[in-house]
């Protein structure tokens, strides 16, 4: 494990979004990463923050989120410091809450090594973890903006891709490579030839750079998000001036995701590094995902999740989410995925599990709000 935290080094969590295809375990009053999906008795959020607290301090991790859940994240993070949560006034999506946070520490901290990792992945091998970021943050000292890519083990088209160009020799790095391209997610057989070639890793959503040259890179690409950012991280620190520079800056902030502001034009422009991650990854992006990740990719057995789940099976495999009293009852079912909650009950199966999010697109769109 990592002896004492890496020198100007800050974590950044990013705990927003409802992991919409997680519907109706996740809802927008309890979203994806306040869940314990993998039975380690504790939530995402949490298993997030016990893995970055060696690496940069406890009081050197900052968690951006929507002020409906900040009691929420308080309550899981009793070591978050008042002054390091950032509350939403509403969703503007990841560029808008990583830059603002990287803007507040830079003002705060000019210098800062700020690295960003979601709130809702499942990682193991701390060991392994620790050293990439350890990697990665001496790559971002010498000015790359830096990203963790996992080394692919199927032909995911879930993920978008990473590829990979010639090496760059970094001081106090073990092994870093420069990034020819980003890529979206691809179609399967691009995806194979992807795996087969041995050049791409998938797109884990992590960035590590010296705020200072991350701002630079959006300031570069989308000047006016970036004119917003350092307004409000200028009124941040204020409390008289902070909530009268949200009401009206961040509204009007653009939507777009890191990877389109900052990752695909710092790889087009030699600015982008890769990391290789060696520990094991998971997004749990669907119940197919979270099925998988709880039988330990054995398929032909059956997952069940939830305190005091009442399931009765017979040659049946998949996974059942229990979060009520019913009883439920699978008879030589494959691949099934059933969600059962008091309000509203998801069946379908693994192959379809990434269309649950046009159900939940369905109903908010029919007004059914109410169970989202």
């Amino acid at each position: 494990m990592q002896d004492a935290p890496l020198d100007r080094f800050y974590s950044i969590i990013p705990a927003g979004g409802v992991g919409s295809r997680l519907w109706p375990l996740s809802r927008a009053d309890a979203p994806k990463f306040l869940h314990d999906l993998t039975g380690s008795g504790q939530t995402l959020l949490k298993d997030t923050w016990d893995r970055l607290a060696p690496l940069s301090g406890d009081q050197r991790i900052m968690v951006v989120t929507g002020r409906a859940h900040r009691a929420a994240v308080e309550e899981q993070l009793p070591d978050l410091a008042d002054v390091n949560v950032v509350l939403e006034s509403e969703p503007r999506d990841s560029t808008a809450a990583i830059g603002l946070a990287a803007a507040i520490l830079e003002r705060r901290e000019p210098g800062v090594i700020v690295g960003s990792f979601a709130a809702d992945h499942v990682i193991s091998g701390s060991a392994l973890f620790a050293q990439a970021v350890a990697d990665a943050v001496a790559a971002a000292d010498a000015g790359y903006i830096v990203t963790i890519g996992i080394t692919p083990t199927e032909p995911a088209v879930g993920f978008g891709y990473i590829e990979c160009g010639p090496d760059v020799d970094i001081d106090g790095a073990h092994h870093v490579e420069s990034v020819a391209s980003f890529v979206e997610k691809p179609d399967l057989a691009t995806a194979k030839r992807y795996l087969e070639g041995g050049k791409h890793l998938w797109n884990a959503g992590m960035f590590i750079a010296r705020a200072d040259v991350l701002l630079a890179e959006i300031a570069r690409n989308k000047p006016e998000l970036h004119a917003g950012l350092v307004e409000l991280a200028e009124a941040w620190d204020d409390p008289s001036t902070r909530g009268p520079a949200v009401d009206r800056v961040w509204p009007k902030l653009e939507k777009i995701a890191i990877d389109y502001s900052v990752a695909e034009p710092a790889a087009a422009g030699g600015r982008l590094a890769v990391v290789r991650g060696h520990f094991q990854w998971d997004d749990v992006g669907d119940f197919a995902s979270l099925a998988k990740l709880n039988t330990a990719g054995r398929s032909g057995e059956l997952a069940i999740l939830g305190p005091g789940a009442r399931v009765l099976a017979d040659a049946s495999s998949g996974i059942v989410v229990s979060r009520s009293k019913r009883v439920i009852s699978l008879i030589g079912v494959h691949d099934i995925v059933v969600v059962d909650t008091p309000d509203a009950l998801l069946v379908t199966t693994s192959e379809h599990a990434q269309r649950v999010k046009a159900v939940v697109d369905a109903l908010r769109l029919g007004g059914s709000g109410d169970v989202l």
